[in-house]
C-alpha cells in the first residue's frame, strides 16, 4: 500500500505531462481565437456589455450536477450582449469547479433559446463587430463543450438559430415532447457563426446537416431521435417529475461514481473527438495513468466490483 501511495503521488505530479498535457497546452488559452488572430477579448466584452438584458444563471449542486439557465423570458431567452459575457464568465467558473461531474443547460420559462437578441445584432451589424461577436461566442461554446463535465441540453419550447447552435455545444440533447430545434439562419440571410455547423456535422453527419441548414427544417423529437440530434424525449410532467428532474435522473446514470473518474471519462472522449488517432491514444494512456492506482481504483480492487 505504501508503494501504491508513492506511485499515486508521482502520477499526480506528472499529470500535466504527455499527450494530455499537450492537449491542455493546445487549449491552454482555452480559446479558439486569441490576439494572434486579431481578436481583442477585452474590446469585444466592452462592446457586448453595452447591450444589457437578461442573465445567465448558474447553480452548482452537491450532487456534482450544475444547472446553467438562459434567462431572458421576455425575448424567448435570446442572448443580449451582456448575456454573452455572462456565459463566458459562467464557463470559466465551471472550468474551475473541480468537484463537478455533470451539467444541464436549460432555458427559463419553458423555452430554450431563440438565439441572438436582434437589438444587439442590429447595433453591431457592421462586418468587423459581427466577426468579433462570432469569435467570442465560438470561444465560449467551444470551452463549454470541452468542459470535463458530461453535459446535456434540456430543450423545452423552441431552440432557434443560435439557440440551436447552443444545443450542439452539449454532449447530449433531451427534448420535451412539444419542443423544436431549428437552424433558422438561412431565413436571416446567414449561416451558423457560433460553431454550430461544425459541431452539427459531427453529431448528425454532413448529409443531415445540409438538410437541417439548407432547409431550415423544424426538428421535432421524432426527427431528432431518427437523425441522432436528440438522445431522449421527456415524459409528461405529471407522471415523471419536472423536466429538470427528468434531466437530472437521465444524466445521473452517466455520472455515477467519483468525480475524478467521470472527468477522466470525458477527457478521453474529448481527445478522441479532437485529436488525430496517434495523439488520442497517447492521451488515453496519460489520462489512464491519472486514475490507475488512485483512490477509486484501489477501492474497486478491494471490493472486487468489476462485474457489479
Amino acid at each position: 500500500m505504501v508503494l501504491y501511495a508513492l506511485r499515486w503521488q508521482l502520477l499526480k505530479i506528472s499529470r500535466g505531462c504527455g499527450a494530455w498535457g499537450r492537449l491542455l497546452q493546445r487549449q491552454s488559452s482555452r480559446f479558439v481565437y486569441s490576439n494572434i488572430h486579431g481578436f481583442d477579448q477585452v474590446e469585444i466584452r466592452e462592446k457586448l456589455q453595452a447591450f444589457p438584458g437578461g442573465s445567465i444563471d448558474l447553480l452548482k449542486q452537491d450532487s456534482g450536477i450544475a444547472v446553467l439557465t438562459i434567462n431572458n423570458p421576455s425575448r424567448m431567452n435570446a442572448f443580449s450582449g451582456s448575456m454573452m459575457v455572462d456565459l463566458e464568465e459562467k464557463v470559466t467558473q465551471l472550468e474551475n469547479w473541480t468537484d463537478g461531474k455533470g451539467l444541464i443547460v436549460q432555458g427559463a420559462a419553458q423555452t430554450f433559446c431563440s438565439g441572438s437578441d436582434l437589438n444587439a445584432v442590429r447595433a453591431i451589424s457592421n462586418p468587423q463587430d459581427g466577426m468579433k461577436m462570432c469569435m467570442f461566442m465560438q470561444n465560449s461554446l467551444t470551452r463549454l463543450l470541452r468542459l470535463p463535465l458530461i453535459s446535456v441540453a434540456l430543450v423545452e419550447g423552441r431552440a432557434l438559430g443560435g439557440g440551436a447552435e447552443l444545443t450542439t455545444a452539449c454532449d447530449f440533447r433531451l427534448m420535451a415532447s412539444d419542443s423544436v430545434i431549428q437552424f433558422v439562419h438561412k431565413h436571416m440571410g446567414l449561416v451558423p457563426g457560433w460553431g454550430g455547423a461544425a459541431r452539427l456535422v459531427h453529431i448528425v453527419r454532413s448529409q443531415n446537416a445540409l438538410k437541417l441548414l439548407g432547409g431550415a427544417l423544424k426538428v421535432d423529437p421524432k426527427l431528432g431521435l431518427q437523425i441522432g440530434l436528440a438522445d431522449g424525449v421527456l415524459e409528461a410532467e405529471d407522471s415523471a417529475g419536472t423536466p429538470l428532474e427528468q434531466a437530472e435522473n437521465w444524466l445521473s446514470r452517466y455520472i455515477k461514481g467519483p468525480a475524478p473518474v467521470i472527468r477522466a471519462v470525458k477527457k478521453v472522449v474529448l481527445s478522441g473527438r479532437e485529436l488525430p488517432l496517434s495523439e488520442a491514444l497517447r492521451t488515453e494512456k496519460d489520462v489512464f495513468g491519472t486514475v490507475w492506482g488512485g483512490p477509486a481504483n484501489l477501492e474497486a480492487l478491494a471490493s472486487k466490483s468489476k462485474h457489479k
